[in-house]
């Protein structure tokens, strides 16, 4: 059974870089076919795609978010891992991390982690 933890910190100041990493237990992040996603839904609000990393280790990232987001991956510790940075009180969400199947299904999903922006 696959199965996703978001961790990293809780609170983050403004202007700073947002780190998240995902460790996935049970299955591969290089299995054919599957992009390991972060997703995000701020209070009151739906979710938000932010961007994925492939199986293959190429990246792709919303447009709106391009400039500030990047993922990396760790193929030995089966982890990939979110940054965003310079922070405001918007990036204020509910953080997952999803592991989704050829771009349409999402079979798994991690717990979410709350990160709040805040000085």
């Amino acid at each position: 059974q696959v199965q996703l933890q978001e961790s990293g910190p809780g609170l983050v100041k403004p202007s700073q870089t947002l780190s998240l990493t995902c460790t996935v237990s049970g299955g591969s992040i290089t299995t054919n076919f599957y992009y390991w996603s972060w997703i995000r839904q701020p209070p009151g609000k739906g979710l938000e795609w932010m961007g994925a990393i492939a199986y293959s280790g190429s990246t792709y990232t919303s447009p709106s978010l391009k400039s500030r987001t990047s993922i990396v991956r760790d193929t030995s510790k089966n982890q990939f891992t979110l940054q965003l940075s310079s922070v405001t009180p918007e990036d204020t969400a509910v953080y997952y991390c999803a592991g989704v199947s050829s771009w349409t299904i999402y079979d798994y999903w991690g717990q979410g982690t709350q990160v709040t922006v805040s000085s």
